[in-house]
């Protein structure tokens, strides 16, 4: 039988796979729950209408990412998933309720008056909120990394509650909010879009200050980290991203306060998403279960990893495609009409 395995590095083609499923969930998930986050404080109902209706074509499709990175983890990397889940039991269970949460709030929210509305509003807002949190916790636990004795968590139930999880859980708030006003802005217009344009100004603030923390603090949690960033000549060929980062920041501002973009404030947002992705991917790497098990050290066999790329070579390109096309189908501004 051929292997692959012996022609390509088939745990790093993996590690990127899963590497992206995750960045694509962040960035497209992460716009709609940013419009849950800060849903309650829009000016009027029928703003609260049209916020919903931005995302309403979208929120489902984008969580196919989550289930692919976490499906994508346990077969390719079973240690990995063997050792991280256990770990991170109560912040997932927490974070999966808070989605269910929001998703059953998209079907109701809709149907009901008066009372019946805001309860699902702030079913909305909660969930929205709950898991944009626990999946920042869960990075910022992840990072620290866990209790590990041989092939198994030895840590208690909640190792991931620390001072730095629940610092990068309120950044993750704060960044998924930004995503949520800057998309909202390029989706709607009049009173709804100048709310959103302040929103967004008044968030890009605290955006700017939690990554700052948290670009302090992970140098300081582990040698590895703090050796890649700053020793010579890494710290020259790793400028450039803080740099470009805060390029982004100001490009940004000045499309909020001055010059009144709708479209690339968005793209904008994206793109410092997408430094701040590039910047924790490096500080990790190789490290799968930080700092104990390198992607080559908990991948599956060979032939088992060439088994499962030839099954995602063509999926990949279907949610792609169909991702695509939603959003293609789907583009322009939305009404407050329901439209569900």
């Amino acid at each position: 039988m051929f292997d692959f395995s012996t022609m390509i590095d088939l745990p790093l083609i993996w590690g990127g796979l899963i590497a992206l499923a995750v960045f694509l969930y962040v960035l497209l998930d992460g716009f709609d729950l940013g419009v849950g986050i800060i849903f309650p404080f829009a000016p009027s109902d029928k703003c609260r209408n049209r916020m919903m209706n931005s995302v309403v074509p979208f929120w489902d499709g984008n969580e196919t990412w989550l289930v692919l990175g976490g499906g994508g983890m346990l077969a390719a990397f079973p240690l990995a998933y063997a050792i991280l889940m256990p770990a991170f039991y109560m912040p997932i269970i927490i974070m999966l309720l808070c989605l269910i949460m929001r998703g059953v709030a998209f079907e109701f929210r809709f149907k009901s008056e008066g009372l019946g509305r805001f309860l699902w509003d702030y079913a909305f807002h909660f969930g929205s909120l709950g898991a944009a949190f626990m999946q920042g916790v869960i990075l910022g636990s992840f990072v620290q990394g866990v209790a590990v004795d041989g092939r198994n968590f030895v840590g208690g139930p909640f190792d991931w509650a620390t001072g730095f999880s629940m610092m990068t859980g309120i950044a993750v708030v704060f960044g998924y909010a930004l995503l949520g006003a800057t998309w909202l802005i390029m989706k709607t217009e009049d009173i709804t879009q100048a709310w959103a344009r302040k929103v967004a100004a008044y968030v890009l603030t605290f955006v700017g200050i939690s990554m700052i923390l948290v670009s302090i603090c992970m140098p300081l949690i582990h040698e590895h980290i703090r050796h890649f960033w700053f020793s010579l000549p890494n710290f020259y060929y790793l400028l450039p991203i803080p740099i470009i980062t805060l390029l982004l920041f100001l490009l940004l501002w000045h499309d909020l306060y001055g010059a009144h973009k709708e479209s690339r404030p968005f793209l904008l947002t994206l793109t410092i998403f997408a430094m701040g992705y590039l910047g924790f991917g490096l500080s990790i790497y190789p490290w799968i279960v930080p700092f104990h098990y390198t992607i080559t050290d908990a991948a599956a066999a060979g032939p088992s990893l060439s088994l499962l790329l030839v099954g995602i070579v063509p999926l990949l390109p279907l949610i792609l495609g169909y991702t695509a096309y939603s959003y293609y189908t789907f583009r322009g501004k939305s009404d407050h009409e329901h439209t569900y």
